[in-house]
């Protein structure tokens, strides 16, 4: 079965216009947040990194089978967030099969989305990402690791991932607001350079997930 998922993955990869989605989870959390950050996202990757990603995203339940259509799924939100049983089995086999999630906390979810990680992961820990991986490396260099967009707790911001055979599968970022950066500038107002770097972090893990 994770071969059958993993083949219609790779088929809907290589055959059609990319596409990437948003994750409509439960629980009473805003998954709508950053309505403009996905769109703007992928008109910025088309442009500087030779992508073809359909110009609107998707949306879809955690539990879907139309899960597996999309090889980049996007979550973000500040408050609360609930798996069903069902969702986990469908996100744990959709991440082994090739899949990518990246959860993005926008302040507020990060004790919420630690205990449902934990249920998809059951036997694995979020491990914090070194400023040295290859996704902070190419197509743009990030020498010091994840950049921050807001700043909140006074924190720095940390990059988490779970790894399956050495591919890197859903990766966590926190206390850095990487969807803000990627709003329409007048949304938050962020500098120029702030917006550039979220979205050259944004187009590095875009290309991370069509190379591995």
């Amino acid at each position: 079965m994770k071969r059958i998922y993993s083949v219609l993955l790779l088929i809907s990869i290589a055959s059609f216009s990319q596409e990437i989605a948003l994750v409509k989870y439960g629980g009473g959390g805003d998954w709508y947040a950053n309505p403009t950050s996905l769109p703007n996202l992928i008109k910025y990757c088309n442009a500087n990194i030779n992508t073809r990603i359909n110009s609107k995203p998707a949306t879809v339940e955690p539990g879907s089978p139309n899960l597996f259509s999309y090889p980049f799924l996007h979550m973000t939100g500040h408050g609360n967030v609930v798996f069903s049983d069902s969702e986990i089995t469908n996100l744990n086999k959709y991440l082994l099969s090739g899949g990518f999630l990246h959860i993005d906390d926008n302040y507020g979810m990060d004790q919420y989305i630690r205990k449902e990680i934990k249920k998809i992961f059951p036997n694995n820990d979020l491990i914090e990402i070194p400023a040295n991986h290859s996704i902070f490396q190419k197509p743009f260099i990030f020498t010091n690791g994840l950049p921050k967009t807001h700043e909140h707790d006074g924190k720095r911001p940390q990059a988490f991932g779970i790894f399956s055979d050495n591919r890197l599968v859903l990766l966590y970022t926190f206390q850095s607001d990487l969807g803000d950066g990627w709003e329409d500038s007048e949304v938050h107002n962020d500098p120029s350079a702030v917006r550039e770097k979220a979205l050259k972090m944004g187009a590095n893990i875009i290309n991370y997930i069509f190379n591995n």
